[in-house]
């Protein structure tokens, strides 16, 4: 395959988008109200990208991605992410991102300590904005100071961080949105 492809797939929460071209994952999609729109907004931000069957990397990082929205916990270490055309300082804040585990969080300006870059938090953010890796690089567990969960990324479609964390266990329902009780989060699956 020399060029981007995508895919759509079911999760928890509706079904998700993800694209991918020879080096990697290049962004996943969050599902929009809609299935056309989701596949609307992926258009948008792959116009060149077709509609075909995952390569192994795509379906291990769909595993996780599923995985991760039943409340289950989720390894992307082995999922390769294209990093071609991605600023340094925001591949930086994403390994970063990366490394929070589960039910932690940090805020901006934790990772802009990290960096060495205490006056960064403005470029933290807006990394974390620009995240087209929603879910494998766990922008949702970056939070302003006093765990002010605010919108997700482009990519995030109408999920908000709050109940990706939520999802998790780790989110608040004290603070919920009105689009975390219009959209509620579906009960864990019980296998077996």
């Amino acid at each position: 395959m020399l060029g981007r492809a995508y895919t759509i797939f079911d999760t928890a929460i509706g079904r998700c988008g993800i694209a991918w071209g020879p080096s990697g994952i290049v962004g996943v999609q969050l599902p929009e109200a809609r299935e056309i729109e989701t596949r609307r907004r992926l258009f948008q931000l792959y116009p060149e990208a077709r509609e075909t069957r995952p390569a192994p990397n795509v379906e291990t990082a769909i595993e996780g991605i599923v995985a991760l929205l039943r409340g289950e916990t989720a390894d992307f270490s082995e999922v390769a992410l294209d990093m071609g055309g991605i600023h340094v300082f925001d591949q930086r804040v994403y390994q970063i991102t990366q490394r929070i585990p589960r039910g932690e969080t940090l805020t901006y300006n934790e990772i802009a300590a990290r960096l060495g870059a205490s006056g960064a938090v403005r470029s933290v953010a807006q990394a974390v904005a620009r995240n087209p890796f929603v879910v494998i690089v766990p922008c949702h567990r970056v939070l302003e100071t006093g765990g002010y969960t605010d919108k997700m990324s482009l990519h995030g479609g109408l999920i908000s961080k709050r109940r990706l964390l939520s999802i998790e266990g780790t989110g608040s329902s004290a603070r919920q949105t009105l689009l975390d009780v219009l959209l509620p989060v579906a009960p864990p699956r019980l296998s077996g």
